[in-house]
């Protein structure tokens, strides 16, 4: 049969031939096209058609493997000339023809590469950026019908100006600038002719040799299908303007506070299935560092931006954008980070919230016993498993990689880490967790490329801080004491370290710790904490009473001309608790919010609860104890050493026992 094309002037039924002709298959576009019937991905009915079309799926497979090959085979040809280097743009150009060809499945594979700058070289950067939204149009004739279907008039009887030619285009629809009737500037993006059909054949497809993978390589223990389902369902909701409308203004609700962040807002009157007017946002796309630049923009600060918005999706609402390439990110000339397309959101439950902090701090205390049982929490290890080998596994991984600090590794390092470790032991990729990392990286890749250094723990580590100082949630409270908590005592260069960081992030505030840290303290849950800062109290107090006493009796053996005794080495320098508290104290005078008459108010709320008085009590009782301890031991020594003292040797003694 010869293939079919279109022309600008090709008349509704030529257009209406070819969306059908394609892959020859009107029955499933039909089904799923219909206003009324079910978009969402359904793997059932999918196999359920396809199964019954051998050759439509073999025909596909052959026009997937036979470019990809052909490429493969060019590359070797290059490398086997010695050429590989002159001819790079050409075989860059020809990967993104070929992936342009293959359809929005494999646009999104290059969109992915076209962010990571420590994966491919700046040529194949370069092609494979203008899958973002410099892909072949289709004609407007097919365009404006969709508009006219799904909105029930013209475009000429909507929009008082619509742009000739689309102004983008990407792997599922194009956009047009255009300015609504009451004079409002918008985007229109309308979707491509025959992409349900050409998408769903490619799922099946993939999630066939998923299962095949799966089933039969040994080494594969992680679900492929479900990553492929996660995936799919992700881009069945892409498809659906409707949808997209709703993630933006659910994504606006959740995040549209933060005052360096903007989302467009949506013209519900105009948008339907396969058209969506949103507002039109004017920006430059992230990784032009140079027009950024030009606009005063520090490109790296919207990068952290970007950062610490991705962490409050991942970690604060569950509520994710699954795709920020750079066509998806723009810089506005005010200096805010806009987020588009909000086709490709993803979700995570509270508990994956929770155990990602949770691993997050493990990870920092090095605690892999800890570490190994979150990744039962998070769904990578069955409860059954044997987490005995795999402890340390991980300290071998991690404790290596680590260094002096968490934030000198990146997010893909510790995905490379983690890979060679996941074939030894039965870990497996939770589907949830594939879109982070595909999230993640994403993002890392677009701040490599403008800043080499750039560290996305780094950066993620203020906002992790902040939330443990802050979140009253049990399991997070529970995070924070395994972190401040050991067996020796409170370790306040840990809360230091906590505080240091959390003060750069934002909405951090002192009203919020203060709140949080007295409510804690005095719930039933914060009894283990009175306990051990009861220690804590006893051994400062004790320490400057024999600090004051050493000082005491220095000043009155200078008065009487007796010899000065040398400053016993634990009262050399302040102890390590008072040393830490003074720091604690100046970063709590830096903490946004600061007000020393809040802190009046504080302490003496404090002062009035029952729990405060039991706690003096408390301290009172164990340092009377600690000082009868050190009488009746240092009465013990003085008896038995006191036949072989001089009087003079016990007179020069005299302070320094009484100081002990």
């Amino acid at each position: 049969m010869p293939q079919q094309t279109l022309s600008p002037t090709s008349s509704l039924e030529e257009l209406e031939s070819f969306s059908l002709s394609i892959d020859g298959n009107e029955d499933l576009e039909s089904s799923y096209d219909e206003p009324d019937a079910d978009w969402r991905y359904n793997p059932d009915r999918i196999n359920a058609q396809y199964r019954q079309r051998p050759f439509l799926v073999l025909g596909r497979l052959i026009n997937i493997l036979l470019p990809f090959a052909a490429y493969t085979l060019g590359l070797w040809w290059d490398k086997f000339r010695g050429i590989s280097l002159k001819n790079e743009r050409k075989r860059a150009i020809q990967l993104r023809e070929i992936l342009t060809q293959l359809g929005p499945a494999y646009i999104k594979v290059g969109q992915a590469l076209s962010t990571r700058p420590d994966l491919v070289s700046p040529v194949y950067l370069d092609e494979l950026a203008k899958l973002q939204d410099q892909l072949p149009s289709f004609p407007n004739e097919v365009a404006f019908r969709f508009i006219e279907e799904e909105l029930g008039e013209t475009p000429d009887e909507i929009y008082a100006e619509l742009s000739p030619q689309p102004i983008a285009a990407a792997s599922l629809g194009q956009v047009y600038k255009g300015r609504l009737k009451t004079g409002e500037e918008v985007a229109v993006k309308v979707q491509r002719p025959d992409l349900t059909r050409r998408i769903t054949l490619d799922i099946y497809i993939m999630r066939s040799i998923a299962s095949w993978a799966q089933h039969n390589l040994k080494q594969i223990r992680s679900n492929l299908v479900a990553i492929t389902d996660e995936l799919a369902e992700r881009i069945f909701e892409e498809i659906n303007y409707m949808q997209e409308g709703r993630n933006a203004e659910r994504f606006r609700k959740l995040y549209g506070y933060l005052e360096e962040i903007y989302i467009p807002k949506i013209y519900w009157e105009y948008t339907g299935r396969r058209v969506l007017t949103m507002e039109w946002v004017s920006g430059t796309k992230l990784t032009n560092i140079k027009e950024i630049q030009a606009q005063g923009i520090d490109a790296t600060h919207l990068v952290e931006v970007g950062v610490e918005c991705s962490l409050r999706q991942l970690l604060e609402h569950g509520f994710f954008h699954a795709d920020p390439h750079p066509g998806n990110l723009l810089a506005m000339p005010d200096g805010r980070l806009a987020y588009l397309d909000f086709g490709m959101m993803s979700r995570i439950k509270p508990y994956q919230r929770y155990g990602l902090i949770e691993a997050v701090v493990h990870l920092v205390n090095r605690d892999f016993e800890a570490l190994s049982r979150d990744y039962v929490k998070l769904d990578f290890l069955t409860p059954d498993t044997d987490l005995t080998p795999i402890v340390p596994a991980l300290a071998n991984v991690f404790g290596n990689a680590l260094g002096a600090s968490v934030a000198e590794l990146n997010f893909k390092s510790i995905t490379d880490q983690m890979s060679a470790m996941m074939y030894e032991f039965p870990f497996r990729v939770p589907a949830y967790y594939a879109l982070i990392i595909r999230s993640m990286v994403t993002l890392e890749g677009i701040a490599i490329g403008i800043e080499p250094d750039f560290k996305v723990l780094s950066k993620a580590y203020p906002y992790v801080a902040k939330r443990l100082l802050t979140d009253p949630a049990p399991e997070l409270r529970a995070s924070l004491k395994d972190l401040l908590f050991k067996e020796e005592g409170f370790r306040w260069h840990r809360l230091e370290n906590l505080m240091r960081n959390a003060n750069d992030s934002r909405d951090y505030n002192f009203d919020k710790i203060i709140d949080q840290v007295v409510d804690f303290l005095f719930s039933e849950r914060g009894a283990f904490i009175r306990d051990r800062i009861a220690d804590e109290l006893v051994n400062a107090i004790d320490n400057l009473g024999r600090r004051t006493w050493y000082n005491l009796s220095t000043a009155f053996r200078q008065q009487v001309g007796l010899t000065i005794q040398e400053t016993p080495s634990e009262l050399q320098e302040e102890s390590y608790t008072v040393k830490h508290l003074k720091n604690i104290i100046a970063l709590l005078q830096k903490t946004p919010g600061f007000d020393p008459t809040r802190l009046i108010s504080v302490v003496t709320k404090i002062i009035t609860k029952p729990e405060t008085h039991q706690l003096g009590q408390t301290v009172a009782e164990r340092l009377a104890q600690k000082m009868a301890a050190r009488l009746i031991r240092n009465l013990l020594l003085e008896t038995s050493s006191h036949s072989i003292r001089t009087p003079q040797n016990i007179q020069s003694s005299l302070p320094t026992a009484a100081m002990r």
